[in-house]
Order: structure tokens, then C-alpha cells, then sequence
């Protein structure tokens, strides 16, 4: 049974890829910091086996590596908040960089063999200059998120090119689905306050438009991203965007909630986002060509799965 090593396991995405990769056969570590008891569910035949560790800590990941033989290691773990790595800049940028570094160095000292697939993002790429992003335009961020997945993502190149790592990168548009805890972040936020018939809080105004992936159509990508490294011998880096075509803009989600939920909650623009891209796009070709992947879940599909998860289980959510 191969070993995969996930950071960020307990996450919306890690949580998704995981069931994923147990049903395919996969012996799933996820690494946690968190000293909280977590509820670990085993799917299929193979058992999920929690980790304590901190990718912030070379010497833990390294002595992790050394413990287990792992095929692949697939990481998510990072600070996702926007308005959050505004405010603590040092903080996303030693977790988003530097813990990425860790897992790149620990692997080129450990074992070489082993696959490294990384998790960027849309906002590596800056402000838009055409009508998509293509995987070979150029990384600039300018906002301390945007910049540190620039960063990161670029590092890994680096690790790939010069010490002969195997190492996949995706670069992937708004994560949405069950499970997120985190209330401050748009479609989490504007389903729980319309169950409750609260206030709709929007720190943007309804011209920023983002591409929004349902969680399972994006860890699927990772799954044959996984078996595809696997399956080529000679090629060292593999960049692929994942992403939809649903592009949309705050209201037109606001609207699609509210119509699940049958309910019309007062909207509150708070206009606190001026150094935010306005809008992102992403072209997936290359990933329909060469993962033979695609999204499967319209937005409409996946935001009414999304909508029924968080009636059953929001009151257990805290902002």
C-alpha cells in the first residue's frame, strides 16, 4: 500500500482528497500541529494515521521523512485568508514560504524519489493582463498572499530544476463545498448568515469576480495529477491550472444562497478590499489534454450540495 504524506489533511480540500486517495487503496499520514483531538474517519480498506508535526519545523519534517517512506507527499497546508495575510504579512509569509521550503528541503536531503505536489493558487499570477491565465505567464503577486504563493511556486520550480525533485503544481481557482469552518471567507460566511436571516456582510463590492472549483472536482485533479507523475519517468515539473467556468461576482452568489435557502437577507458593503485583484480567469486546457480532467459539478450542483451540508451542521460553526 503506498504512503502519502498531506499537510493541511483536516482542511476542506485535504479532507475531500483524502476520501479520495483511501478509496483508491492509499495509506493517507496527514501532519497536524494542532494538540485538539480530531475526529479521523477511514474510508474503504486503508487507515488515515495523524502525524504530529509542524511544517514550520525542518528538523520535524525531516525526521518525519526519515521515519516513513512515503511515494508522495501532497501540500496543502498554508494561511488561506486574504484579509488575514494582510495583517500578519511575517506570519503568512514564514508559513506559505518558508514551510514550503521545509517540505522541498527535507525531501531533496531525505529522498529524492519522492513526489512532491504543491498547492498554489490563482493569485500567484497578479492582476490580469489578457483574458486567462496560461500556466506559462509569468508569477508576479503583489499582495502579501498573492506574493507568497508567487514566491512558493517559483521555489518549487527551482527545486525541481536544479536538484532533479518530481514535483506537480496546481494552480487552482476559489475552493468552495461541505466543510468549511472558516466563516469570514465568502460562500461559508453568506450561507450561515442566510440560515440564520442575518445581516450579509461583504468586505467587496459586487465588481470583483472570482472562478469558484467545487472541493471534489478539484481533488479529483489532484488524484490523476498523482497517478500521472507517477506514470512518467523522465519529466521533472508538471504546472497545471484547475479551475471552472463559473466566473462570478459576490451578488450573483448571494443570489444563487438565497435562492436555495428561499430567503432574501439585507446586504452590507463594507468596501474594505482595495488591494485585491479585481477579477482572475484561468485556462485549464492543458489539464482537460493531459490529466484528462475536467470539472464535473456545475456551480449551481455544487452550491446546493454546499447550501444542504451547512443546514445539517452549522450551528457546530463559530466565526
Amino acid at each position: 500500500m503506498k504512503k502519502v504524506l498531506i499537510t493541511g489533511g483536516f482542511g476542506t480540500l485535504g479532507s475531500s482528497l483524502t476520501k479520495i486517495l483511501c478509496k483508491k487503496g492509499f495509506k493517507i499520514f496527514i501532519l497536524d500541529r494542532s494538540k485538539k483531538k480530531r475526529i479521523i474517519n477511514s474510508f474503504g480498506k486503508s487507515k488515515i494515521i495523524r502525524l504530529y508535526g509542524n511544517f514550520n519545523n525542518l528538523d520535524q519534517v525531516t525526521k518525519i521523512l526519515k521515519k516513513n517512506k512515503f511515494c508522495t507527499i501532497i501540500h496543502l497546508g498554508a494561511i488561506m485568508q486574504t484579509v488575514k495575510s494582510n495583517l500578519s504579512p511575517l506570519n503568512t509569509f514564514n508559513t506559505n514560504i518558508t514551510g514550503t521550503i521545509n517540505i522541498l528541503e527535507a525531501v531533496r536531503v531525505v529522498d529524492k524519489k519522492i513526489n512532491i505536489i504543491f498547492s498554489s493558487s490563482a493569485k500567484a499570477y497578479g492582476k490580469m493582463k489578457g483574458k486567462a491565465f496560461i500556466e506559462s505567464d509569468a508569477l508576479h503577486g503583489d499582495y502579501p498572499y498573492d506574493v507568497s504563493k508567487s514566491a512558493a511556486d517559483l521555489i518549487s520550480q527551482s527545486y525541481s530544476k536544479t536538484y532533479n525533485l518530481k514535483i506537480g503544481i496546481i494552480r487552482s481557482g476559489n475552493i468552495y463545498g461541505p466543510g468549511d469552518n472558516d466563516l469570514h471567507r465568502l460562500i461559508p460566511g453568506v450561507i450561515v448568515r442566510a440560515i440564520k436571516g442575518e445581516t450579509i456582510k461583504l468586505r467587496a463590492s459586487s465588481k470583483f469576480s472570482r472562478e469558484y472549483i467545487y472541493v471534489d472536482d478539484l481533488s479529483s485533479a489532484y488524484y490523476k495529477l498523482l497517478l500521472y507523475m507517477n506514470k512518467n519517468n523522465n519529466k521533472k515539473l508538471f504546472i497545471y491550472n484547475i479551475s471552472s467556468k463559473s466566473n462570478l461576482n459576490n451578488l450573483q452568489i448571494i443570489k444563487s444562497i438565497q435562492k436555495i435557502i428561499n430567503t432574501k437577507s439585507k446586504i452590507l458593503f463594507l468596501n474594505n478590499t482595495s488591494i485585491e485583484n479585481i477579477t482572475q480567469r484561468l485556462n485549464y486546457n492543458k489539464a482537460t489534454k493531459e490529466l484528462n480532467w475536467k470539472p464535473t459539478n456545475s456551480f449551481d450542483d455544487g452550491i446546493s450540495k454546499t447550501v444542504n451540508w451547512y443546514k445539517k451542521n452549522h450551528k457546530n460553526l463559530t466565526e
